[in-house]
């Protein structure tokens, strides 16, 4: 069994970058440390927290810049994160440069690059280690590169975010390798011989109203038909409004859902533009079948889902999540983030707030993914 107190964590809400990273270096160096995982306001001068990145460590550091950090409570302008010992854990990341020409191929060739450096398992697979991804959240590029990594190694679990830069929508970071890396990815092995559960939390479901895409542009992530018509027009008929009632919340009530295998995900429409076309966070390909999606009671849903956690790992030392931007400002429209937060701290939850997350294969909206990390016997 680990002693918790070996994964040190920090939560730093200095202002000064220089003065953060330092008493961020503080908190969580140890040690024979594994490796170092952080995640940052874009609002830091970066550079001076790179800087202070590469002089406080020795080891394997990864993060990237968020929209909003989530500690003992939901925060902004901060950093947070975590050091793992070398006892329980071994982290191996990999940077991934040009995100669009990353393939199957060069997929393979990262795996093969990795596992000979494997410290607690001689190969790559889904026993012993998970997948921490880290992405520009800007790129447009998620279910490319999250496709083919999961294609690749060997049925390890993957879990992960995009990057943030608060609401600016402008540069979304990703850390490694002592840099920030703009229009980039990482990818990070973690072994462990400690137990863990990777899993997905989302608080809709499907209604039986179901549409078809008719006419998109995956690349830029727009539907332009739905059942043959206008996609404005359409999910707007679907709910009973029209097009002129169409806004920010509806669209956050009453997200797309793809059904895949048994299990249901959503796809959120980022907005509408005038010709009633509709712009997503994920990719949609014509053809796909989709339901609309219907949102259940945000703490009841996550009760649930830590009870099943918790049945599953038992009491975690540790549950690293990537949640979505959509669901902190519902959180804090609703007036619920401190209940919400109390939750998360019962299950030892450190993380940030993205603008996609992603598991296993996956790039989806409006979700919660993560890592839950057991004490071990």
């Amino acid at each position: 069994m680990i002693d918790t107190a070996l994964i040190r964590r920090a939560e730093i809400l200095e202002p000064d970058a220089r003065r953060a990273v330092a008493a961020f270096a503080e908190q969580v160096r140890q040690p024979d440390l594994a490796g170092v995982i952080f995640f940052c306001s874009a609002n830091y001068d970066l550079e001076v927290i790179a800087e202070g990145m590469r002089e406080a460590f020795d080891c394997p550091v990864v993060g990237c810049t968020t929209a909003g950090e989530i500690g003992t409570a939901y925060q902004a302008n901060s950093i947070v994160g975590l050091g793992f010992p070398s006892s329980h854990f071994s982290m191996h990341p990999r940077l991934i440069g040009s995100m669009r020409d990353f393939g199957l191929t060069r997929a393979a060739m990262l795996c093969e690059e990795v596992e000979p450096d494997l410290v607690f398992n001689e190969r790559i697979g889904a026993k012993g280690m998970f997948g921490l991804l880290l992405v520009d959240g800007l790129s447009l590029l998620e279910e490319q590169v999250t496709a083919n990594l999961y294609n690749a190694f060997n049925g390890m679990s993957i879990v992960g975010g995009s990057a943030g830069d608060d609401l600016k929508f402008v540069e979304t970071l990703v850390f490694v390798d002592g840099k920030f890396h703009r229009q980039a990815a990482v990818l990070t092995v973690i072994e462990t011989t400690l137990p863990f559960q990777v899993f997905r939390w989302q608080h809709f479901e499907p209604t039986d109203v179901d549409l078809v895409v008719t006419h998109s542009d995956p690349e830029i992530r727009t539907i332009y038909e739905l059942n043959g018509g206008n996609a404005g027009d359409e999910y707007a008929r679907a709910l009973g409004l029209t097009r002129d009632q169409l806004e920010t919340a509806i669209f956050s009530l009453h997200p797309l859902m793809i059904q895949i295998g048994d299990e249901w995900y959503v796809r959120s429409i980022s907005r509408m533009d005038p010709d009633g076309s509709l712009v997503l966070f994920c990719a949609i390909d014509t053809g796909l079948p989709l339901t609309i999606g219907r949102c259940v009671d945000y703490i009841e849903a996550l009760d649930a889902q830590i009870g099943r956690l918790r049945g599953e790992i038992g009491q975690p030392a540790l549950t690293l999540g990537c949640d979505c931007i959509l669901r902190r400002l519902e959180i804090f429209e609703k007036g619920i983030e401190g209940d919400v937060s109390k939750r998360l701290q019962s299950v030892n939850f450190l993380g940030f707030s993205t603008f996609g997350e992603q598991i296993n294969g996956l790039h989806v909206n409006q979700t919660l993914t993560g890592v839950a990390i057991g004490e071990g016997d």
